[in-house]
């Protein structure tokens, strides 16, 4: 479930619909991993690294729910039918329209 998860938030961050406020949730939350300054720091036995875990979980659960839920299901089905990865098509941004010059 979680290595699915890391796959679909992989695939999100790479796609061009998903908003760069989104994006910036797991950038922010690799910062915290790799910044010498922890909530719990990780010289404690098991605590320091169960604090770094959640913030990995709360992370990716906080990115997927700001990730649109029409590209989260696009990517999910096309992770179950094991295909590689492709951006959704714009074809939903359309506006038809004619010009007219009068």
């Amino acid at each position: 479930m979680l290595f699915s998860r890391a796959r679909l938030a992989g695939r999100l961050l790479r796609e061009p619909r998903v908003p760069v406020a989104a994006k910036t949730v797991p950038l922010l939350a690799a910062l915290y991993l790799v910044s010498p300054l922890d909530l719990v720091p990780d010289f404690f036995p098991l605590l320091g690294q169960v604090d770094d875990l959640s913030l990995i979980l709360v992370a990716l659960a906080v990115f997927l729910k700001f990730c649109p839920a029409a590209t989260v299901a696009f990517h999910r089905s096309a992770i179950e039918k094991g295909q590689s990865y492709t951006p959704m098509l714009s074809t939903d941004d359309v506006i038809e329209a004619e010009w007219r010059r009068d």
